[in-house]
């Protein structure tokens, strides 16, 4: 295999991990400190309550998701992630409260969304949003799925060569001005000291259709 083939096929198993290297992949960002530090850290930011309904897009090995369980103990958890590989690498993790019907995973994605029934309180969105078609259009969708004052999330940390605090600075923006054209409000942005940092962007829902 060339090298240029090399760096696709590695890029390709990042955005939809998938077979044994997938599955290795998954394992990776599970055990990666500062994977763990970066998604335990988001979920921190959405405040959320022990009746809450929550969803992540993208949930990769399901870190964030049994931090969202573990907080949201009488309410429900949703994840949504188009790589079966990581569905399975979540389910693993959580399998007690998948048991328990107060964690539900499925493979899908970010622009054919399943029902969740009643409003969700909170999304998040970890490093996922650059790979989404119609962004915007997205996150409008996903507006409307939330509460009035339902808060979501959506993290950055740049993964291109050479990032710095600037480049983690100019991703918050381009997040932020999204989620303004979605219809959001009320926003503030949060700083992780990883590297390069870590940028998260909450924003909650007005209520307006």
């Amino acid at each position: 295999m060339s090298k240029q083939r090399a760096i696709r096929y590695l890029v390709g198993q990042a955005h939809h991990p998938r077979g044994i290297v997938g599955w290795a992949n998954g394992w990776m960002f599970a055990h990666r400190p500062s994977n763990r530090k970066r998604n335990i850290w988001a979920v921190s930011l959405l405040d959320v309550q022990p009746t809450d309904r929550v969803l992540e897009i993208g949930f990769g090995p399901g870190v964030a998701i049994a931090e969202f369980a573990a907080r949201a103990t009488r309410g429900h958890v949703f994840g949504i992630d188009h790589s079966q590989a990581m569905v399975r690498h979540a389910t693993r993790r959580n399998a007690a409260a998948v048991r328990a019907r107060r964690v539900h995973l499925t493979r899908a994605s970010v622009e054919q969304l399943p029902s969740f029934g009643e409003p969700l309180d909170a999304v998040l969105a970890v490093n996922s949003v650059g790979f989404w078609p119609d962004p915007v259009e997205r996150l409008g969708e996903l507006r409307r799925l939330l509460r009035p004052a339902g808060r979501i999330a959506l993290v950055s940390q740049p993964r291109c060569p050479g990032a710095t605090r600037d480049t983690t600075a100019q991703a918050a923006q381009e997040l932020q001005d999204m989620l303004t054209q979605a219809g959001f409000t009320d926003f503030r942005v949060e700083t992780l000291e990883l590297d390069p940092p870590v940028a998260c962007v909450l924003a909650n829902n007005p209520g307006t259709k």
